[in-house]
């Protein structure tokens, strides 16, 4: 039991992330590869709090919200100079940046070393530190989360949002400041971005760069085509499948050293299906 409710922890974690990357991507039609470097920073910022300066977790996930957007806006400026190929290149080089700063600026974040004994969320004096409480925890954070998104996404923001994603010159042509907009979106979705690298922080109790590679980025990326961009269902449903699919492979007997290949090679395929079957993904309004 305690590992089924582990799995559905770590799949609410990805579902806030697939909701925050499609936000930019299937609603705005950005081109966003590096979206885990939002949720490294989440994370680090929440870490480091707690642990150098004994502030409350519930504090800390805040404020790594509020530093994974402000250092979203920072990258977005120059990088929205950018279109389509270059910029989901630049923001891949940024995210390579970040896990690069993770790994060696050593003497804050202890490198490859990591950061052990992250302190967990706590509630009047109990600890929230996995199992049933946690998962209430994440259930909670994703209702917010959803019902913020949908508040957006279905508000007038949302349709120039759309409107940027479908025809840009032509919103930009009815006084729309479309760069605003795009900086918006970034901060936003790098928002609760961070918010989920906190609770993955807090919930797993030690962090490390090999959490935030560019494989995660681009394995969050695929959960929003595979369940469909541009809908806030298609981001639960393509987080949920890709998070328990692997699990399955646990149950084969397979050796570590095959499965984890095999994973991939199954990420593979099924984009390459989606791609040539449904462009769209599960259920999606927007092709990539």
């Amino acid at each position: 039991m305690e590992y089924l409710l582990h799995i559905l922890i770590i799949a609410g974690i990805y579902v806030i992330l697939a909701h925050s990357l499609n936000l930019i991507v299937g609603y705005t039609g950005l081109a966003a590869l590096g979206h885990a470097a939002f949720s490294c920073v989440g994370a680090y910022v929440s870490s480091l709090l707690a642990l150098n300066f004994g502030i409350s977790p519930w504090i800390g996930i805040f404020a790594a919200a509020v530093a994974a957007a402000i250092v979203s806006m920072i990258i977005a400026l120059p990088a929205l100079r950018l279109r389509g190929d270059y910029l989901a290149l630049a923001t891949l080089g940024f995210a390579v940046i970040i896990y690069s700063i993770a790994k060696n600026w050593v003497d804050v974040t202890r490198g490859p070393l990591g950061l052990p004994g992250i302190p967990s969320f706590n509630v009047f004096g109990h600890a929230i530190t996995g199992g049933w409480t946690f998962l209430v925890t994440i259930t909670i954070a994703i209702v917010l989360t959803t019902l913020i998104m949908n508040r957006i996404v279905s508000s007038p923001y949302g349709l120039i949002l759309r409107g940027i994603r479908e025809e840009e010159m032509a919103t930009a042509t009815m006084g729309k400041h479309v760069n605003r907009y795009k900086i918006t979106v970034f901060a936003v979705g790098a928002f609760f971005a961070g918010a989920a690298g906190s609770l993955y922080a807090h919930y797993i109790s030690f962090i490390d760069p090999s959490s935030f590679t560019i494989m995660e980025s681009i394995t969050i990326l695929l959960m929003v085509v595979f369940g469909g961009m541009g809908t806030l269902r298609g981001s639960f449903i393509g987080a949920v499948i890709l998070v328990f699919l692997p699990e399955l492979l646990r149950f084969v007997g397979l050796p570590s050293s095959v499965a984890a290949p095999l994973r991939q090679m199954i990420y593979g395929l099924l984009l390459v299906l989606l791609m040539v079957k449904r462009p769209q993904g599960i259920l999606g309004k927007y092709r990539f």
